[in-house]
């Protein structure tokens, strides 16, 4: 997959991470074998025609699935005079090889912005460590047994807060249109933590809703990954900002824009390990404000080379959480600093500023960092439309 994939735009996203335990139990490392995943997710747009992306980016060996279908979501069910069996390659069975993405052929598919489908993946032999998304905020169902084309959820009966194996759905351009989509990149603020799971209230979701309401829906992809870093790799928190980009940002097609948020976390975490350890954050490595700096400029270049338009978002205040120490806090002011002032990004969105120095008790989740409903709301109504 690339930009250069024409007639394509990415509707929906997600990153994918390498399996392990992440923040809460999930099947990642167990993988699957005789099992129907069932993951429902909402497209920022709508078109007639689509396909699906499964990503086996981090398999250690062929991913052979046995059925895929997609169908219009109704909450935990599904619409079964929506239901369609995808193929690959003209087959309902299909490989996507370890360390690859495989989108499926089209299928005729009707969809309105800002409308939930649900696709269910059988996977008939054991398929070894999963590729997944930890932190989904969106459940995910599991039955034993081919269950593609239940319309009713009754043997789904384990369920799941990650994605699996799903990386993308696309759905079929415009002739001529332009390349508007909008990925944004970061770590928690941008997957989502502390929102209500099952109800689309992360900031990307709320900002494809703003675009929707205005009569314009655009692509908005969500791209974080939760602990994320700019400079620093982890086994459980994603591959850092940098080297993911190929992959996460200018892979996707129809994309136009991108906004990085992202680097609190290079900041931050190993100030917790003084007080703290968790072991899903680390390696605790010293990163400097510089060095954080220098990650985005590096993302810059790397996404001017080719053609996106580059956004900067402020990073958020984190006083009164566990984040917050005299060295964090003023890491954080000089990279804020860099942004606002270096004239480097073609827009700057100050979400800092919009904020301000602390989260407004309406608008944190309880940690003093991550933002709850009313928050991420807020976060998407401080960014005018026209900086991106």
């Amino acid at each position: 997959m690339s930009r250069q994939d024409h007639g394509w735009t990415t509707a929906w996203a997600t990153a994918p991470q390498r399996p392990g335990a992440g923040f809460a139990p999930n099947w990642s490392a167990e993988g699957f074998a005789g099992h129907t995943i069932r993951q429902t997710v909402r497209l920022s747009v709508g078109a007639d025609t689509l396909r699906v992306r499964l990503s086996n980016r981090y398999g250690t060996g062929p991913l052979r699935v046995a059925g895929l279908t997609i169908a219009a979501a109704a909450g935990g069910v599904i619409k079964p005079d929506t239901l369609q069996e995808l193929t690959a390659g003209g087959k309902p069975a299909f490989t996507v090889p370890a360390g690859a993405d495989l989108a499926t052929d089209a299928a005729q598919f009707p969809v309105d912005a800002l409308e939930s489908v649900t696709v269910s993946l059988y996977l008939a032999e054991p398929s070894g460590p999963a590729t997944y998304h930890a932190q989904a905020l969106a459940t995910t169902y599991r039955a034993a047994g081919d269950h593609r084309a239940d319309a009713d959820d009754t043997a789904f009966t384990e369920a799941s807060q990650s994605f699996y194996y799903l990386g993308g759905i696309e759905v079929a351009a415009a002739p001529g249109g332009e390349a508007d989509g909008i990925v944004v990149l970061g770590d928690s603020l941008i997957d989502g933590t502390g929102s209500s799971p099952d109800t689309d209230q992360r900031f990307p979701d709320l900002l494809a809703h703003r675009f929707a309401t205005v009569g314009r829906p655009r692509p908005v992809l969500n791209l974080g990954i939760g602990g994320n870093r700019v400079t620093v790799d982890s086994a459980w928190l994603g591959d850092r900002a940098t080297a993911r980009f190929q992959h996460d940002v200018l892979a996707q097609p129809g994309v136009g824009t991108v906004v990085i948020l992202a680097g609190i976390n290079d900041l931050a975490i190993s100030e917790i390990a003084q007080t703290s350890p968790f072991p899903v954050l680390a390696p605790y490595i010293e990163v400097s404000a510089a060095q954080v700096i220098a990650g985005h400029r590096e993302m810059i270049q790397r996404a001017r080379g080719a053609g996106l338009r580059v956004v900067g978002a402020t990073l958020l205040p984190m006083r009164g959480s566990a984040f917050s120490t005299p060295r964090s806090e003023a890491k954080r002011d000089a990279v804020n600093t860099w942004i606002r002032e270096s004239g480097e990004y073609d827009a700057v969105v100050d979400l800092a500023l919009a904020l301000g120095d602390a989260l407004d008790p309406a608008h944190d989740s309880g940690d003093g960092l991550h933002l709850n409903d009313t928050g991420y709301r807020a976060m998407a109504d401080a960014v005018e439309l026209a900086a991106l």
